[in-house]
């Protein structure tokens, strides 16, 4: 994989999706954040269904910390891990409210230091409600960057490492937008759609299907 292709790639990705964004529904930098950390091990569609009755309800820290964690228990049960997530949830929200004037930080080291937020979590906060050119690299991002070697590591670390090096800086607000997205609908886990692919001719996958 020589830049060149990477860069073809790239180049045809934004042609088909101009202006990418993620699939989860937000208005704020609050609202991104409470979904993406509710989204762990989670789909989007899932998050949606609870946020879109969440947020109407509790979309500031101070609202959302006034449910408690019982409350907002009643909204997010139908998510994956909701017990754990209702309390990272209640807890984030009261450092927002103390630390930071209910503001989320555009901050890499404040954001990690939220419960339930790591390093993922953080980058698609910074990319998505700040414009940083973070990649943040998820099971779809790992999967396609190495299947189609454009960008190969043994763990996620490594791989958003690895695109942050090759990815010309044009392309890394949005490429994590990409890759996500043409991980979930076409080159997909058990049987990519190499036959309705847009790069199929520039990947590098050696184990094409039709």
């Amino acid at each position: 994989m020589n830049k060149e292709k990477r860069y073809e790639i790239l180049s045809r990705l934004r042609a088909n999706n101009p202006q990418p964004t993620t699939e989860l529904n937000f208005s704020s930098p609050f609202e991104l954040l409470i979904a993406v950390i509710l989204s762990a091990q989670a789909t989007d569609v899932g998050v949606n269904k609870a946020t879109d009755k969440l947020f109407p309800v509790a979309n500031t820290p101070e609202s959302m910390h006034a449910l408690g964690v019982d409350g907002l228990k009643e909204y997010i049960k139908t998510i994956g891990l909701f017990n754990s997530k209702a309390k990272n949830v209640i807890e984030t929200c009261r450092i927002l409210v103390e630390k930071h004037g209910s503001v989320v930080p555009e901050d890499r080291a404040a954001l990690e230091a939220l419960p339930g937020v790591g390093r993922k979590t953080a980058n698609v906060v910074l990319n998505t409600a700040f414009g940083w050119p973070t990649i943040a690299v998820d099971t779809h991002i790992f999967r396609v960057s190495n299947r189609t070697k454009l960008a190969m590591g043994k763990n996620v670390d490594k791989v958003e490492e690895k695109l942050l090096k090759v990815v010309p800086a044009e392309f890394k607000v949005d490429v994590h937008h990409w890759l996500i997205l043409h991980g979930r609908y076409t080159c997909v886990a058990r049987k990519p759609r190499c036959g309705s692919c847009i790069i199929e001719d520039l990947c590098e996958f050696k184990d094409k299907v039709e």
